[in-house]
């Protein structure tokens, strides 16, 4: 984390929380952005991460920002991309799902090598995935937990669509995302670490 990273952190979630489409889908989404913040800066001396996770950890958070600030069915980007494709949805939600598997898959790959906790590429690749998708699934049922407390007024944080499938192409975009980060990045990733 240097000051680029921090500056743009604050510089978006600042944004985001200026007139968001409403506040309580806002601060449920930037939420885990905040939680990771504290996360990154409370460890950034003890277990410094290797730059290619700070800044996918980042990019991670921002998407989480503007998530928050239009909520996942209102993305612009991604209005004009459903006018044009006529998919019949905004899907920043797959975007956002595809990326919350990417993300993590390099987080997580770095404190299994870095404690030695799984012997073998084989092991590590498919333990990666694992724990990504069990963070999908479990933020699939925060999202749910969400909707049976806040009722109809949850729709905009869990950002459905009328998609029936939408909770099982969820977590299999995290798991895709999981698996293509590991295959990817893992040189980049290797090299880096080596220089820790």
């Amino acid at each position: 984390m240097n000051r680029t990273w921090v500056a743009l952190f604050f510089g978006v979630l600042l944004w985001s929380g200026l007139s968001p489409h409403d506040y309580l889908t806002w601060f449920l989404e930037v939420l885990p952005a905040l939680i990771g913040f504290v996360l990154l800066a409370a460890t950034r001396r003890s277990f410094p991460l290797t730059p290619l996770a700070y800044w996918l950890i980042l990019f991670e958070c921002l998407v989480l920002m503007v998530g928050g600030h239009y909520t996942y069915a209102h993305v612009p980007v991604f209005e004009w991309i459903n006018g044009y494709f006529d998919h019949g949805r905004n899907n920043f939600d797959k975007f956002a799902h595809f990326f919350q598997g990417f993300v993590p898959a390099i987080a997580v790959r770095e404190v299994l090598l870095r404690f030695s906790a799984v012997n073998g590429r084989g092991w590590l690749f498919f333990l990666v995935s694992c724990v990504c998708l069990a963070v999908s699934a479990f933020y699939e049922m925060i999202e749910w937990w969400v909707a049976v407390v806040a009722g109809g007024s949850s729709e905009a944080f869990l950002g459905t669509q009328g998609y029936a499938w939408d909770t099982q192409s969820d977590m299999a975009l995290a798991l895709l995302g999981s698996m293509l980060a590991q295959l990817g990045l893992r040189r980049l990733h290797d090299a880096q670490l080596a220089r820790l």
